[in-house]
C-alpha cells in the first residue's frame, strides 16, 4: 500500500460511525514497527528497543497493540503513567520522561518501577529526598550550541537546543549522576531528544554519535557504567506526496558503526533505545470528516464537520496533511479551495489553496497521517466535542473511544444555584 492509499476499512467505517472520527489501522502500525525493528536488527544495533511515546496516541486499545509488537511505553505525565498501568506495563518497560515534574508524578512513576529520566539535577535531588534513589535513572542532555542539524527534507526541527526548556548542560548532567550514584542508584542511562519530525537520517545519526561520546566521557569522569542510551524519537514521516521517506537502514547502520567506534564496552556496553511515537502510528491514522457546506466568496471554502479541535497541527503551525475524497473515481474536475472547520478562529483550516476534486455537500474526506498528535491534541473550544476513535484490525472495526456528548462537556461544572 502506498503512503496515500486509503484502506477499505476507512470507507466501510463511514457507514458505521457518524463523522467526524479518527480511525487507525493495526496492520499499518505493525508494518511501521517492523520497519524500525528489522533495520536495527539487521545492523546489529545492541539490544534495541523502542519506547512508544504515549503522548502521540494515548488510547489503551492502541497501546495494547503496540506493546504486543514489542514496544515499551514512554510516559510524560500522570495520565500516561495511568494508561501504562491500565495495559499492564510496568518496571523497565516504562520510561518516564517529563519536565516541570510534580511530586505526584514522580511518586506514580516510582510505584510503577519505571526508568526515571531526569530533566534537571533539581528533580534528581527532590526525588532522592522524597522517594530514595531510583534503581535505574537517566539524565536528559541538552547540548546547547554543541549540536546543530540540517534543515533539508525534514518538516520541522526543534531548533536551537539552547532555546529549549528541556534537559541540562554537560556540567549539570555530570552532577546529576554524581548525586544519583552517591544516593545508591546502580543503573544509569543517557538521553536526549533533539529532533522532531526529521526525515534526514544523518541528523539522527549525529545525535547518536554525540550521545555515545558523552556517555564515554561521563562514565570516566563520574565512575559509572551505562545500561542504555536513549537517542530520543523524532523520526519523521511522509505527510506530503513530495516528501522523501526516512532511510531506516542507513540510519541503523550509522548507529551500529558509531556505537562500535565509540568503544562503549569501556562504560558498560549500553543497549540503544529510542522513543518514537509519530514514526509508528502517524501514517496508520485518518481523520474522516463530511462536507457540510460549500461557500463561494473571495475564495471557495469547503466547510467540514471536523475542526481544529479534532486536528490542531495545520491551524497551529501550518502543518501539511494530505486530503482525499473517499470513493474518488477521478471523474470530477479539480478546483482550488480552503478546507475549513467551524471554530471562531480564522486559522481553523485543514488546507489553504489546495487543489481537490470539486466537492459537494455530503462528500466524505479522509485527512491522512493523523495517527499521532491528532486526537491526542484535541480540545473543546466553542464547545466542540471530541470525536470518536475507531480501530481497524483483521477486517473488523472496533469503537475504542466514543464521541463526546454535551453531558460529558458539562459534567465537571458544579450545579447552578437556583435563581432567586
Amino acid at each position: 500500500m502506498t503512503a496515500f492509499e486509503i484502506p477499505g476499512s476507512v470507507e466501510t467505517a463511514t457507514t458505521h460511525f457518524p463523522t467526524p472520527f479518527h480511525i487507525y489501522d493495526a496492520a499499518a502500525m505493525s508494518r511501521a514497527s517492523e520497519q524500525l525493528y528489522e533495520a536495527m536488527e539487521k545492523a546489529a544495533v545492541p539490544g534495541f528497543q523502542n519506547f512508544f511515546a504515549v503522548k502521540a496516541l494515548p488510547n489503551p486499545h492502541v497501546l495494547r497493540e503496540l506493546v504486543a509488537l514489542g514496544h515499551g511505553l514512554d510516559c510524560s505525565s500522570l495520565a500516561e503513567l495511568a494508561l501504562a498501568k491500565q495495559v499492564g506495563v510496568n518496571g523497565e518497560k516504562v520510561m518516564f520522561t517529563s519536565n516541570n515534574t510534580s511530586d505526584e508524578e514522580f511518586a506514580a512513576a516510582h510505584e510503577l518501577g519505571a526508568i526515571i529520566n531526569f530533566d534537571d539535577v533539581i528533580y534528581a535531588e527532590r526525588y532522592i529526598e522524597r522517594l530514595g534513589a531510583p534503581a535505574f535513572a537517566c539524565g536528559r542532555f541538552n547540548p546547547g550550541e554543541l549540536f546543530t542539524s540540517t534543515n533539508g527534507k525534514d518538516n520541522m526541527l526543534r531548533g536551537n537546543p539552547a532555546e529549549q526548556k528541556y534537559g541540562m548542560s554537560r556540567e549539570q548532567l555530570a552532577e546529576t549522576y554524581r548525586q544519583l550514584k552517591a544516593a545508591g542508584t546502580t543503573r544509569f542511562g543517557l538521553h536526549a531528544m533533539l529532533l522532531s519530525n526529521n526525515r534526514l537520517w544523518e541528523n539522527h545519526a549525529a545525535v547518536a554519535k554525540l550521545l555515545f561520546q558523552t556517555a564515554r566521557e561521563i562514565a570516566e569522569e563520574v565512575g559509572i557504567e551505562f545500561s542504555s542510551i536513549n537517542l530520543g524519537g523524532g523520526i519523521g514521516v511522509v505527510y506530503s506526496p513530495d516528501d522523501e521517506a526516512f532511510d531506516y537502514e542507513a540510519f541503523a547502520s550509522a548507529v551500529a558503526e558509531a556505537h562500535e567506534a565509540a568503544g562503549l564496552e569501556a562504560c558498560g556496553s549500553p543497549r540503544v533505545v529510542m522513543e518514537n511515537g509519530r514514526a509508528i502510528t502517524a501514517s496508520a491514522g485518518w481523520l474522516v470528516t463530511r462536507v457540510q457546506n460549500v461557500k463561494r466568496s473571495y475564495k471557495t471554502y469547503i466547510g467540514v464537520d471536523a475542526s481544529m479541535a479534532n486536528l490542531m497541527r495545520p491551524g497551529m503551525y501550518g502543518a501539511y496533511h494530505h486530503i482525499s475524497l473517499i470513493g474518488d473515481n477521478g471523474s470530477r474536475e479539480s478546483e482550488l479551495v480552503d478546507v475549513v472547520g467551524a471554530l471562531c478562529e480564522n486559522n481553523d483550516k485543514f488546507a489553504v489553496d489546495r487543489e481537490l476534486p470539486e466537492l459537494k455537500v455530503g462528500d466524505m474526506l479522509a485527512i491522512h497521517t493523523t495517527g499521532a498528535h491528532g486526537h491526542a491534541m484535541g480540545f473543546n473550544y466553542n464547545g466542540r466535542l471530541r470525536s470518536a476513535e475507531v480501530l481497524a484490525k483483521n477486517g473488523e472495526l472496533k469503537l475504542i473511544r466514543r464521541a463526546e456528548t454535551l453531558d460529558d462537556l458539562f459534567a465537571a461544572i458544579t450545579p447552578l444555584e437556583p435563581m432567586s
